[in-house]
């Protein structure tokens, strides 16, 4: 393998290369280190077996031998985009059931449920957010029959066949109005299941933080399957996180308050749209929040207190705040989302983010959330070697990436919709499609 002449490297342990993971150096960059700090003008990135050695601002006059070097020319380069929370990879065709494994009608099953044992990793929805740079996500299910919607799972993009990289990352459930109406038509009800659910799986817990090997015997009049309550054995004892849809001010209260009879809750608040009403209470409990983008406008009761200011009075109050897209399938625009937190940041009276804030809020924030942290969305030695090129600003609306790797890995770009682009960008009506003579 090629080595690098300037920067040592050798002092950094690293792991084995991921397949066809190239050397890559990227010079003359504009780099976004997706710490929350400002850009780096002249920076330098450097990704060696698939994981980042070096990034910031290189001596003057170095030179490097590599496997592939880039000269950037000045444009933005930032690490990879962490997308969360989504169903990537659980649909190709949402309007069909028979490609549609995002909803589990029917099924016996809730929180038992692994959405990673129905990742399919060449999905063009995958292959489309891959080229909008994002290069990881959490991914899960949604709840239909039942407040719980299962286990979620961290993935990549690179379309390889090993996506997941860590199943039952996350127990999802809902806690809001949709929460109640699932749960026998009232708020009520959604929180005593939701007691009486995590009351069987603290009976499952041994002294050892594990599963009991007794089995509850059906006149035990449970509430849950065995495999329900096993699969929230990890929640109860803190080894898995529980993200909490949940948007109302006095519902975050309410879930706060759940710590009080279970310390060892892992929490994460998804959604949030009153956030900012209770942001001192969020800060205070240390808990993170996967915040829904620039909800402004109250579209059921639990919303009725939505403003565009929310992620930003947040984030002043001290919430970590990431940013979560409008749309599970469809967070493409996730970065134009962060955007116009930074627009908000000009408008009088409004609160949004300075630039660098709102960038790690879609990279480094939700990464480390998922359990990520210095892993992904960072460009710093011994992060992951996900790095976008960009033709503009990420965060101005029409900029794309020119771009990606995904672990030191270069990506194909292209999809069903960019071949439907150039396929139908300059029309010869010479060549129309056959159904055209139709």
């Amino acid at each position: 393998m090629k080595r690098l002449l300037s920067i040592a490297v050798s002092a950094l342990a690293l792991s084995a290369a991921p397949a066809m993971a190239q050397d890559v150096v990227i010079t003359n960059a504009r780099l976004v280190l997706g710490d929350g700090g400002a850009p780096i003008e002249g920076g330098t990135v450097i990704v060696d077996d698939g994981k980042v050695v070096f990034a910031g601002r290189a001596t003057p006059g170095q030179t490097f031998e590599t496997d592939v070097l880039i000269d950037a020319g000045g444009a933005w380069v930032t690490p990879g985009l962490f997308a969360t929370v989504t169903s990537l990879g659980l649909a190709d065709v949402s309007a069909v059931d028979e490609s549609n494994d995002i909803t589990a009608r029917g099924s016996p099953f809730s929180a038992a449920l692994d959405a990673s044992t129905a990742i399919n990793p060449v999905s063009e929805h995958i292959k489309v957010h891959r080229a909008a740079g994002i290069t990881r996500a959490a991914t899960t299910t949604l709840p239909t029959g039942s407040i719980f919607a299962g286990q979620g799972a961290i993935i990549d993009l690179d379309g390889d066949a090993n996506a997941v990289m860590q199943a039952r990352a996350f127990q999802m459930i809902n806690l809001g109005e949709g929460g109640g109406d699932r749960a026998g038509g009232s708020r009520v009800a959604a929180y005593a299941l939701l007691s009486a659910a995590l009351r069987e799986a603290q009976a499952l817990v041994g002294k050892a933080g594990v599963p009991e090997t007794t089995e509850i015997g059906k006149g035990d009049r449970v509430l849950l399957t065995r495999f329900d309550a096993e699969a929230l054995v990890p929640v109860v004892t803190g080894r898995q996180k529980l993200y909490v849809g949940v948007d109302r001010a006095a519902d975050i209260r309410a879930v706060l308050g759940l710590k009080t009879q279970y310390p060892k809750l892992d929490l994460v608040l998804v959604g949030v749209t009153e956030g900012w009403l209770v942001a001192d209470a969020i800060a205070a409990a240390g808990v993170p929040v996967i915040a829904n983008g620039l909800t402004d406008l109250p579209e059921t009761f639990e919303q009725l207190g939505a403003t565009q200011s929310n992620a930003g009075r947040m984030a002043q109050a001290g919430v970590k705040v990431a940013i979560n897209a409008a749309t599970m399938q469809n967070p493409r625009r996730l970065q134009q989302v962060a955007g116009n937190l930074v627009a908000l940041t000009r408008m009088p009276g409004a609160s949004g983010m300075d630039w660098g804030k709102a960038f790690a809020a879609i990279s480094s924030v939700p990464a480390d959330i998922s359990g990520m942290g210095g892993k992904a969305g960072v460009l710093k030695p011994g992060a992951l070697g996900d790095v976008v090129l960009w033709d503009g600003d990420p965060l101005e609306a029409g900029s794309v990436p020119t771009r990606v790797f995904i672990g030191g890995v270069e990506q194909n770009l292209e999809s069903h919709q960019t071949g439907l682009r150039d396929r139908y960008r300059v029309l010869d009506e010479s060549v129309r499609p056959e159904a055209y003579d139709w």
